[in-house]
């Protein structure tokens, strides 16, 4: 068994290591012909922020004019040679997303067409780069960004109402960026890599409409005051020139490198969705339903093999505990596995983060479900607290990487030998 959660650690650990964001930008810029005829501005947002941010000082073949990075605490490494570091708040914005976000939109003012906009996005970018549209506060938008993450809204609903309620979401950041050029890089946090999504699409036309954005006010009953509804009625830009988008990094690339470290070390590997979007405790008894499957029929494969999963689930708050998705996927996925021997289930963020812990996921096995029984704590009474994280770290079932410096969604992970 120890050999076996050695083996799920190195598959999940090794796979973020090669999503991290440096190659990503690199690829993105270099082999690229770039015209510099006035002034290079640099803006890095995101988790991946200061990583992309550092990557890009070292590849941009001209001098940087102007460089801010603007990133979760604790997220950034010591200073870039001329650029400006700002960290905020994460998942909810504060005051310094707001002041961080101005001096953003003051850098890229006035410019002219001659001008040059590298705009490096990651993960976490929604949050941490944001100022309220019309006369909506800070306090509007802690208050419908709570709502919309304790109602286990997805990703995509999140980001319509915020580009509908933003000053620089849904392309609007492309339109205060011109006439200037924009250039684009990307890490994908979004299922599908819709490029209007990905941190709510600051320079990229929105496909998304007020009518949707009130739709999903509907679908959950959110509670909007009527500033909020005047500006959901706001629409945000639906043709945009002079911009360019690339997306170098995504979940696809995530479990493409999971199948092939997995393959190396003996397992017979197969992806079988990069799109897993459900409640998490569904998805760690669908992983279960397979393992279970493995060991009666050898299907889909035999074993020795491992099932890889990328997406990003979902959890519905009903308790007061501490814990995240992957760690709720993989106490959830316990419950169902007690007793089988050889059987790992495994979920981690490729960011390092699993919800506001310092773990990035949970790792358990056949034995997990005793061993927690053996100090009086049940499964099912823990995840209705929502306190997965306590119950993980009593069995040493975290996965604790500290902050990654990317961001290309979850990843789950099935090993059976």
């Amino acid at each position: 068994m120890e050999q076996i959660m050695k083996d799920a650690k190195k598959i999940i650990l090794d796979a973020i290591q090669e999503s991290l964001p440096d190659e990503a930008v690199r690829k993105g810029i270099c082999n690229k012909e770039f015209h510099f005829e006035g002034k290079v501005i640099v803006i890095a947002i995101g988790k991946a922020a200061w990583n992309m941010a550092k990557a890009a000082a070292e590849s941009i073949p001209h001098k940087i004019d102007t460089g801010i990075v603007l990133t979760k605490y604790a997220h950034s490494h010591g200073e870039i040679p001329g650029f400006t570091i700002l960290e905020a708040g994460h998942p909810l914005p504060d005051e310094n997303t707001i002041n961080g976000t101005k001096k953003i939109i003051d850098a890229v003012s006035g410019l002219s067409e001659k001008d040059q906009v590298f705009f490096l996005v990651s993960g976490g970018g929604s949050a941490l780069f944001e100022s309220p549209a019309g006369e909506l506060s800070l306090t509007d938008f802690l208050d419908i960004t709570d709502q919309l993450l304790k109602c286990g809204a997805d990703i995509v609903e999140i980001n319509t109402i915020r580009k509908h309620l933003s000053a620089v979401k849904g392309g609007r950041f492309a339109t205060i960026c011109a006439p200037a050029k924009i250039y684009c890089i990307a890490l994908s946090d979004i299922l599908g890599d819709r490029a209007d999504s990905i941190a709510s699409g600051p320079v990229c036309a929105d496909t998304s409409t007020s009518e949707e954005a009130i739709a999903i006010v509907e679908k959950y009953g959110l509670e909007l005051t009527d500033k909020m509804y005047a500006q959901l009625k706001q629409e945000t830009p639906k043709e945009l020139s002079g911009v360019t988008i690339e997306i170098t990094g995504s979940v696809t690339r995530l479990c493409e490198d999971a199948a092939k470290i997995a393959e190396q070390l003996g397992y017979t590997p197969m992806i079988l969705t990069n799109m897993l979007n459900c409640e998490a405790r569904e998805a760690g008894m669908f992983l279960s339903a397979i393992a279970k499957t493995i060991r009666k029929d050898g299907l889909p494969l035999k074993a020795p093999c491992a099932i890889i999963c990328g997406g990003e689930t979902i959890v519905h708050i009903t308790g007061k505990g501490k814990g995240g998705r992957n760690q709720e996927l993989a106490l959830a996925a316990a419950e169902s596995i007690d007793g089988m021997d050889g059987v790992i289930v495994a979920a981690a963020g490729s960011d390092g983060t699993d919800g506001p812990t310092a773990a990035a996921g949970g790792i358990v096995n056949g034995r997990t479900k005793m061993l927690l029984a053996e100090k009086g704590i049940s499964i099912p009474a823990v995840l209705a607290e929502n306190n997965s994280n306590m119950a993980l770290e009593e069995v040493d079932g975290l996965i604790v990487t500290g902050p990654t410096g990317t961001n290309v969604n979850d990843l789950y992970l099935l090993l059976c030998r």
